[in-house]
């Protein structure tokens, strides 16, 4: 039998391929602009027949509507990596967040820690050859399909074909729900004064040539957006937007002088408009591979000049970062972030970059603390840490002792706290 009889013997409806999602199941929701939609609304639309679904994802770009109170006993959220769409609920308790290494992820899957009976899972359109691509979804999302028992696919006709260990068999899904319909975008907007001053100083640190690792967000954009000098730049990183597009039709980013992957922009998954998306079409310089792969220190490490630039939410002035959490209050999760900070670090002529504003809440708390707030998570620890940037410049604190950390990250801090912070590293017996 060909494939596209195979394929034709699968296709149903979403309420249909839904009436196979059972009670207990524990179901994992493709993340990214690759969540699935139409199959969750038509999950949610079977919640008065089902108890005690466990759903698990990533971070998705989508509305989550399985946590609004009312579905309740129906379905218990797992989120792996706290958005903005599923943080209330996480934050009262009615949600579950599990903290895990983005490179790790995978692994809950094929060691049957997290065993799935089900991936909801959105792909493209199959090829001459019967393959479907993951789209702009690969990291996790392959991984979870692969270890499922049960594959439900959305087989979007709008979701670009992404290369790379991007693909699936039309054999290997177990039902199709075709689709047609466009993928989430990120608003591109633009930068705040500080974050543009921020991105001009974590620029300077850049050697031509050097491999990059950024996510999306006011600081990485604010980054790219002074790299237009440079030259020979590659990529190599968990997630990427338009504001790389816009340096590769520059020239800047050619990926001619990476020592890991030469020529390919390797990332596990994407976000942005539609100009992205159709960049990456069957475009033969991105490769997409699972976060095992895209996120592991030690392939990270092959890339020589290996730039890692990520956002904190506080600093202590001993080097510690904290990225999940406000105090107790879970916020977001660990990511990426310790995946590519030790990679970096490993890199010859690596730079490992904790970037963020100096202050918060209209400059009324200084993200440069004394001390972490009781409860807070840390994310990168104080022996991980190399560079730390603010708008107001850049501090080294590998290799330096206490006193000269806290002196390097009181330089850094907003003027309006410096006075304070400097009282407060004396009485804890940093000066």
């Amino acid at each position: 039998m060909n494939w596209e009889s195979i394929y034709r013997r699968k296709v149903v409806d979403a309420r249909t391929a839904m009436s196979h999602i059972q009670s207990g199941h524990s179901v994992y929701l493709g993340g990214g602009a690759g969540a699935p939609a139409i199959l969750v609304d038509a999950l949610c639309e079977r919640a008065p027949d089902l108890r005690d679904v466990q759903l698990i994802h990533i971070l998705t770009f989508i509305g989550a509507p399985y946590v609004d109170p009312k579905y309740e006993g129906s379905f218990r959220d797992n989120s792996l990596f706290i958005g903005h769409n599923v943080r209330k609920a996480v934050q009262e308790g009615r949600a579950d967040f599990t903290p895990i290494f983005l490179s790790e992820i995978p692994g809950l899957f094929q060691r049957d820690i997290l065993p799935l009976d089900a991936a909801l899972i959105s792909v493209s359109p199959p090829d001459e050859h019967g393959f479907c691509s993951f789209g702009v979804e690969v990291g996790t999302t392959k991984p979870a399909a692969e270890s499922a028992r049960m594959i439900i696919a959305e087989v979007n006709r709008q979701m670009p074909r992404t290369l790379g260990d991007s693909f699936i068999h039309v054999s290997r899904l177990t039902h199709v729900v075709e689709t047609d319909y466009p993928l989430p975008e990120a608003p591109q907007g633009t930068s705040s004064p500080a974050n543009l001053q921020i991105g001009e100083h974590i620029a300077e640190l850049i050697p031509n040539g050097a491999t990059l690792q950024m996510g999306i967000g006011s600081i990485p954009d604010a980054v790219l957006l002074n790299l237009h000098n440079h030259k020979d730049l590659g990529i190599h990183t968990e997630l990427f937007s338009d504001g790389v597009v816009s340096l590769f039709e520059q020239g800047i980013i050619n990926c001619s002088r990476k020592t890991f992957h030469p020529g390919k922009m390797i990332a596990g998954f994407l976000f942005g408009s539609k100009r992205l998306y159709h960049f990456v079409n069957d475009n033969a310089i991105v490769e997409l591979h699972p976060t095992e792969y895209v996120n592991d220190p030690y392939k990270i490490a092959q890339n020589d000049n290996m730039v890692a630039i990520n956002a904190a939410l506080q600093v202590d002035l001993t080097g510690q970062v904290c990225a999940d959490s406000m105090g107790p209050v879970f916020y977001s999760g660990v990511g990426g972030q310790l995946d590519f900070i030790r990679g970096a670090a490993r890199s010859k002529g690596g730079l490992p970059i904790i970037a963020l504003p100096s202050t918060a809440k209209n400059d009324t708390i200084s993200r440069i603390s004394p001390l972490l707030p009781e409860g807070s998570g840390v994310t990168t620890t104080r022996n991980d840490v190399h560079y730390i940037v603010t708008e107001y410049g850049v501090a080294n604190l590998y290799g330096k002792s206490i006193r000269q950390r806290a002196q390097a990250l009181i330089n850094i801090a907003h003027p309006n706290f410096r006075d304070e912070l400097t009282h407060t590293a004396r009485k804890l017996g940093y000066f």
